[in-house]
């Protein structure tokens, strides 16, 4: 792909972001949605390869689909109330279409088929993309909308979310399947806590998006796709395995980690609202993630195969260990201690 072609691309994706996040109208928030559903099926696509091919086909027909939804539930909210307003959403179908349309988009199950899919068939730096920025728009809606929402219905997809999250990432051997079922199972902590304390629902995907964003910036620099390559990683490059692992640890939300700061504060949130059977469930299920993260840890950095390949053998690495890389990794571990300043601004 062109340089010039790979600018404008990414150029739009920041466009239709800004579009849809700084907007009050209904129509507008739309048409950022359209713009970056346009800008990254070219990035999807871009090998060519037949995988890549139907992965964009699906992506572009999944978020058609939640788009047209989202049209459809501003147009009826505007049919019986006159108002185009993000913030004025009052119909209460509009509020359940709205709800299951910001479901599709990021990928809530038991709309999720989709993004493990896709997220396969996209080079690492799209599967970036789409783990992170693309989530922000519809999170932003999520965000704006939240007095509006049907309850029920998000705590039920979060929930199955989480459960779902866990279950189906257990027997994965690629990479990228992992991280789509990890960002599924996030998107459940998330989604359950938006109408109750939105500002903590969007703590947790910043923090989400910092240690996805490490994650794959490694994996990008040590050509690591599949478990059975991610286990010669130490021998090539230790120090970018012992970074991988804490941050997946992170990611999993063990205690002393940044990952464990938004887990911990959702929960707290959820016993204030006389929640606590459902806390406690989803912090059970958030178990069977914590088996696939650590399995990933185990094989970046404890475990080599007994009979290496030439093929397991990928010695290239893409690039040292890069100051990025260096800073996002300790921000994703280390922010545990400024989580008294956060409870006073939550």
């Amino acid at each position: 792909m062109a340089p010039q072609a790979k600018l404008v691309f990414v150029m739009s994706l920041l466009l239709g972001t800004t579009l849809t996040i700084s907007s009050n109208h209904w129509i507008t928030a739309w048409a950022g949605l359209e713009i970056n559903t346009l800008a990254i099926l070219p990035l999807i696509s871009k090998s060519h390869h037949p995988r890549a091919i139907e992965a964009a086909t699906k992506y572009f027909l999944t978020q058609a689909a939640a788009s047209a939804l989202v049209l459809f539930s501003s147009m009826t909210n505007a049919w019986h109330t006159g108002q185009w307003d993000i913030t004025q959403l009052t119909h209460p179908m509009s509020c359940l279409i709205l709800t299951s349309a910001i479901a599709i988009k990021l990928g809530l199950a038991p709309f999720h088929f989709w993004f493990p899919e896709v997220l396969q068939g996209s080079p690492l730096t799209t599967g970036l993309l789409l783990s992170t920025i693309m989530k922000l728009p519809p999170i932003s809606l999520l965000f704006m909308t939240s007095p509006s929402l049907n309850q029920t219905l998000l705590t039920c997809m979060a929930v199955i979310s989480t459960a779902l999250g866990g279950w189906m990432g257990l027997n994965q051997t690629q990479i990228r399947k992992i991280l789509a079922f990890s960002s599924i199972s996030h998107l459940g902590w998330m989604a359950i806590i938006i109408s109750y304390n939105p500002k903590l629902a969007l703590l947790s995907f910043y923090l989400y998006v910092l240690m996805t964003t490490a994650v794959f910036l490694t994996l990008n620099s040590i050509n690591t796709l599949k478990l059975s390559t991610l286990m010669t990683t130490w021998t090539k490059t230790p120090t970018l395995s012992a970074m991988l692992m804490l941050t997946l640890l992170s990611l999993a939300g063990l205690p002393p980690l940044t990952g464990f700061l938004p887990k911990w504060l959702i929960i707290q949130e959820l016993t204030k609202q006389d929640m606590a059977l459902t806390a406690t469930a989803i912090s059970l299920l958030s178990l069977l993630s914590l088996f696939f993260y650590m399995r990933l840890a185990y094989c970046a950095t404890i475990t080599l195969p007994p009979h290496t390949t030439n093929h397991m053998k990928q010695w290239h690495v893409n690039s040292p260990t890069n100051t990025t890389i260096a800073i996002l990794t300790t921000m994703s571990t280390m922010l545990l201690p400024i989580s008294p300043m956060l409870s006073t601004m939550l």
